[in-house]
């Protein structure tokens, strides 16, 4: 039965990539996002469906080179080359698309992308706990509220926000659900398994059956008796997002013979614990005060990124943390100082690995990743 969740997740995006063809033949409409700091609520409020658009694949980075720098970070370059390739369906089929300001490479990369499609860039503050940091960001929510209606010919009221808030919440719960299945020793879920299943929600056009599936896998997981799994060491991932195509550190890192319990990346844990408020009389403030919190590495000073990964780091019993930086991500590559600090102060092994999308770098990365795991096995 288990098998059978994880197929359904697997074959999500093409399934929804279906779905979301018939709905544009009937006049629906298509939001593309780059980022977990943008509000699907305002989206699903919008009767449109939010797709994830980020690139991990390094298939269009050629492409993207003719125009960008070749020392740009390869998740801007992949998006890009998708969007100029016109081989993204789900690009290909967004009515807009939806960007934010949390790196240089990326709010430039934007600029070039109007000549493409429709882009709304959301100016993002960069200090979590700041009166002035709040109002400018529920200014921007509210702006991304209008530009939604004047471009989607909607109306969006308060009533289709807080619905659509119980949703995305219901949905945080149900992922987070699945990976504090990992908590457990062994652990029921690969490292492989946890990113499938989190990864297919960024294509999902139905977001009740995409919970309903999730909140099926933790029920089937609790009612199999335990597994009978060897005892191998536990790796915790943080750093860049991770999804299916840029996988590598995770795959080597079980093909070695380790568990990655659990990732603490803007794909994974990062934004779990965040769920809206619905006790106060605003949405749009309620929205903005959530996705504020956010522990992005854009975020100066970022104190919730190391107090969720020291909680992580006991929760999911890790005895070693892999902090993967894609080349020129200049803010997790400046973080990695004070998370290689953290780890180690828990006496625990850590590894920084910065690398790209290519495979060129493979066996570079398993001797290092298994020196890392010898360290734990001494």
């Amino acid at each position: 039965m288990l098998e059978e969740f994880m197929q359904g997740f697997a074959s999500a995006r093409e399934e929804n990539l279906m779905r979301i063809k018939e709905a544009k033949d009937q006049g629906g409409k298509v939001v593309g996002i780059y980022c977990t700091f943008c509000p699907q609520e305002l989206i699903l409020a919008a009767g449109a469906i939010p797709v994830g658009l980020c690139g991990m694949s390094e298939t269009p980075i050629a492409a993207a080179e003719e125009t960008l720098p070749r020392n740009l970070c390869p998740l801007i370059k992949s998006s890009y080359g998708f969007a100029v390739t016109e081989t993204c369906p789900f690009f290909y089929f967004s009515d807009l698309i939806i960007g934010e300001t949390t790196c240089d490479g990326k709010k430039k990369m934007f600029e070039l992308m109007k000549e493409i499609k429709p882009v709304h860039v959301m100016q993002l503050p960069h200090l979590h706990n700041n009166k002035a940091s709040l109002e400018l960001w529920v200014s921007e929510v509210r702006r991304l509220k209008d530009r939604l209606e004047e471009e989607l010919q909607v109306i969006i009221s308060d009533q289709d926000i807080w619905e659509a808030i119980e949703v995305i919440n219901q949905e945080k719960r149900a992922l987070k659900a699945m990976f504090d299945l990992n908590r457990a020793d062994p652990p029921p879920l690969s490292g492989m398994e946890i990113l499938t299943a989190a990864w297919s929600r960024n294509f999902s056009s139905d977001k009740g059956e995409m919970i309903n599936n999730l909140n099926g896998l933790v029920r089937e997981i609790a009612h199999q008796p335990k597994n009978g799994r060897a005892k191998a060491p536990r790796v915790l991932l943080t750093g860049c997002p991770v999804g299916l195509g840029t996988e590598k550190v995770v795959r080597l890192t079980e093909e070695l013979g380790a568990y990655v319990v659990a990732m603490e990346n803007c794909s994974g844990y990062k934004t779990l614990e965040l769920l809206t408020d619905t006790s106060g009389d605003d949405p749009i403030v309620a929205l903005a005060e959530k996705y504020l919190a956010i522990p992005c590495s854009c975020m100066s000073p970022n104190p919730y990124r190391l107090e969720l990964l020291e909680r992580m780091i006991n929760d999911f019993q890790a005895d070693a943390v892999i902090d993967l930086t894609w080349q020129a991500c200049h803010t997790y590559n400046m973080e990695a100082y004070e998370v290689g600090k953290l780890v180690r102060s828990k006496g625990l092994p850590y590894l920084h690995l910065e690398t790209d999308y290519s495979s060129s770098d493979l066996e570079s990365l398993k001797v290092r990743i298994e020196a890392m795991l010898e360290m734990i096995e001494d």
